[in-house]
């Protein structure tokens, strides 16, 4: 059986990009193979998952880890109507095989780094949504140029098509180089429906700079300014 670590498992309302609102069961993996400086989840494998089997109880069932991954289907089905399962983390990209022996046809929801291409293509087929991150040099240091070229060839393999529908996430830091980010837009335009920009939560940048960022962007593709909304709403 194909099985990979988890944190949680729990079902919410989407609270990042163009989905925002939707109810997703959200899988929550328990690795990831890069530490940005603005990351706050907490991570590591455990000898359990968490299950929240009623939704915003604050209430888990322990499961041994690892998970099997047709366990998957069965918890979004015991949650009735769900938009989509949320696969984060962490970084899912880190478990294609698990993805791909979750049993069922509600839709994959893949919310990524972007810095996994090969495992990227080893979902082309099997993912419906994609939520995918470009990590600004102020994010990650002196492996931006790396994970450039990397997250481009992502957003390559798992483009948007008339079977999928991607999107870029931008993180914005409190400082950040502006030219740097407009030509790595360009250079993702033709692969994605829209980008979305994430100010760091917390991080008050003034109106003005955003509204001048997207306006620039809106020159190349679809841009929105869309904060973390869970948070406000205290949600997870």
């Amino acid at each position: 059986m194909v099985s990979a670590p988890l944190i949680e498992v729990f079902c919410s309302a989407q609270g990042e990009g163009p989905f925002v609102g939707v109810r997703q069961l959200f899988v929550r993996f328990a690795e990831c193979n890069l530490a940005c400086t603005y990351c706050d989840t907490p991570l590591g494998v455990r000898e359990h998952c968490r299950v929240e089997r009623t939704p915003g109880s604050g209430r888990y069932e322990l499961i041994p880890n690892p998970v099997e991954a047709r366990s998957i289907g069965e918890i979004a089905r015991s949650f009735g109507r769900v938009h989509s399962i949320a696969l984060t983390g962490g970084e899912p990209l880190l478990y294609p095989e698990f993805i791909r022996g979750i049993g069922t046809e509600i839709p994959l929801y893949l919310e990524s780094n972007m810095s996994l291409p090969e495992a990227a293509a080893e979902l082309r087929d099997r993912v419906r949504y994609v939520a995918g991150d470009f990590k600004l040099r102020e994010a990650v240091g002196e492996a931006y140029e790396e994970l450039r070229d990397r997250a481009v060839r992502c957003f390559r393999v798992l483009r948007s098509s008339g079977r999928r529908y991607t999107f870029c996430k931008l993180v914005l830091p409190e400082r950040f180089d502006e030219d740097e980010l407009v030509s790595a837009v360009d250079e993702l335009r033709g692969f994605v429906s829209m980008v979305v920009l994430q100010p760091v939560w917390g991080v008050r940048h003034a109106p003005g700079e955003l509204l001048r960022l997207q306006e620039r962007l809106l020159e190349l593709v679809d841009t929105r300014i869309i904060p973390q909304t869970h948070k406000l709403l205290g949600l997870r």
